[in-house]
């Protein structure tokens, strides 16, 4: 029998919190990984996935430390190692690919010098040397320009390019184990698809072995070998990929199943073509840089027109850079459109947000993607929904006060929240706050930019199910933008589809699955991952859709 590479015995975490509460968050946790093979760490935010994964680097987030069980990587005792020790293991023997890679690269250095930076700390090899066997995995992973990518910037490649690049920067040193921390969460359906074919092709030629930190269990039936389900710290379930999809043991495998099949949406009546829309664009144009003639250096929306009917919802659905979150920020006014005609229930609203009138702000409201960004993290939940109640309605004192408690209500947050920072919440606890803020302004229209992608897939679930109760309780309308069609035909009634800054098709959501004809359109459908471990063979074999993607 083959000795196991990883073996991992009663291992416990502790954390302290801010108030100095010892808590464990991993609580004696065993398994095993063989050489060569894939095992995925997957469960919902704060299950202990990403903070396992971390420990076989024999790293502990600040405020946390392994304090029981061991930890054994090959013929490494990696708990009972110095700190010292335990660097000489990075990037040689274990290493790790983050879930956005562009924090992982410097952008002030050329992607070579990061990639092979390794190499050189460690003594690898001479410069040469490893600047080739760098060329040869940017061939691997199917990167363009595999000569030529290495002498650009990190921010003059695409976020899926970047990846596979943070890819190479970790599998250079020819490292026993690889670990993935959700290393495709934010990126688009039809770069995913690249992604893992590029991941799932090194990994095989080099016969590394590697663990999967994800919450998505479709992605990790195309590229795991075993799944471990986690919840609180604790093993809920293991077993092989074809058994945890197909015959899960454990309740809570099967919540994480379930959340993949979301309940159909109920399309709202349509109000009449006569009928006033909460929303029309027409031939709007927008892009980036100087203008010079009337126009930007760089165009990114060209001409999109469409309407959005009171009480209903818009998805709008593409790849990275088509244009979608270029789109959202035309309507809010932060892009200023150089081109085109935007009108809120009938008025019309100037192209920078600027030149609107309060009310006008007060009735469009914007969601943004990531909430660690978004709010303000030196401020109180607090001061954070405070403020735009004070601005839009002049709230101040105890009226403030009880209308937070409201608003925290409304997304199903406890008022206890009210005095925290935002680093003491969730990610989906944060979101809630995000859209609570939206909410404080008591709109007509909120614009949700991708607002699920970062999120695991119980909570994004419980977000869908949080906006359409909004919807109901409050005659919202949504335009929700998105790189996930399973998500937008859960919430919307009608889609937009974008590829490089132009509509490319237009159809009720429940059409269309069955009813779209552009090739781009069913390239995306055809991109969703499946629950099933042969999807992305299938996928690879079949000539139409690979043409589809040389073509886009």
């Amino acid at each position: 029998m083959t000795e196991p590479l990883v073996c991992v015995r009663d291992l416990r975490i502790g954390a302290t919190t801010d108030s100095g509460r010892k808590v464990e968050i991993i609580k004696g946790v065993s398994f095993d990984i063989a050489p060569g093979e894939i095992v995925a760490l997957i469960g919902e935010s704060g299950s202990g996935k990403t903070t396992i994964a971390l420990s076989l680097m024999g790293h502990a987030r600040p405020g946390c430390a392994i304090h029981g069980g061991t930890i054994r990587l090959g013929r490494h005792d990696v708990t009972g190692m110095t700190e010292r020790q335990r660097a000489a293991l990075r990037g040689t023997e274990v290493s790790y690919i983050p879930q956005s890679a562009a924090a992982a690269f410097n952008p002030s250095k050329r992607i070579m010098d990061q990639v092979v930076e390794i190499t050189s700390i460690h003594n690898l090899m001479p410069r040469a040397k490893a600047e080739a066997k760098a060329r040869e995995l940017f061939r691997a992973l199917a990167l363009p320009d595999p000569d030529t990518i290495g002498s650009r910037y990190p921010h003059q490649v695409s976020g899926g390019q970047l990846q596979r690049l943070s890819a190479a920067m970790a599998l250079i040193g020819d490292p026993q184990l690889v670990i993935f921390d959700e290393p495709t969460t934010a990126l688009d359906v039809t770069t995913q698809i690249e992604v893992l074919r590029a991941f799932r092709s090194v990994m095989g030629q080099g016969n590394m072995a590697g663990v999967y930190v994800s919450h998505d269990l479709a992605v990790v039936a195309q590229i795991a070998d075993r799944i471990i389900v986690l919840r609180g710290g604790v093993v809920q379930e293991e077993g092989t990929t074809e058994q945890i999809l197909t015959a899960p043991a454990h309740a809570y495998t099967r919540q994480l199943l379930d959340a993949f099949e979301p309940v159909p949406h109920v399309a709202a009546p349509k109000t009449g073509a006569q009928a006033r829309p909460i929303l029309q664009v027409d031939n709007l144009c927008a892009g980036y840089g100087a203008i010079r003639n009337g126009e930007p250096a760089a165009k990114i929306l060209q001409n999109v027109s469409f309407r959005l009917e009171r009480g209903r919802n818009l998805g709008v659905i593409g790849e990275s850079g088509s244009g979608k979150s270029t789109l959202a920020r035309a309507i809010a006014g932060i892009l200023p459109a150089y081109r085109g005609n935007i009108q809120l229930d009938g008025a019309e609203l100037k192209p920078d947000l600027a030149q609107r009138s309060k009310d006008q702000l007060r009735r469009a409201q914007i969601v943004f993607q990531l909430a660690d960004t978004a709010l303000n993290p030196a401020q109180s939940i607090e001061t954070i929904l405070g403020r735009p109640l004070t601005f839009y309605h002049g709230m101040k004192g105890a009226k403030r006060a009880a209308r937070v408690a409201q608003l925290l209500d409304m997304v199903h947050l406890p008022n206890a929240l009210r005095h925290r920072l935002p680093s003491e919440l969730s990610g989906g606890q944060k979101q809630r706050v995000n859209l609570a803020r939206a909410l404080a302004a008591d709109p007509e229209l909120i614009l949700c930019d991708e607002i699920t992608s970062a999120l695991d897939t119980v909570v994004a679930a419980a977000i869908l199910d949080l906006l359409k109760e909004l919807q109901r309780e409050l005659n919202l309308s949504y335009m929700f933008i998105s790189h996930d069609l399973s998500t937008v035909e859960a919430i919307c009634d009608d889609v937009l589809v974008m590829l490089k800054g132009r509509v490319v098709e237009a159809l009720p959501a429940a059409r269309m699955s069955a009813e779209a004809v552009h090739p781009y359109s069913r390239l995306l459908i055809s991109s969703i991952p499946k629950l099933d471990t042969g999807w992305l063979k299938g996928l690879e074999q079949d000539p139409e859709l690979i043409a589809l993607f040389a073509r886009r």
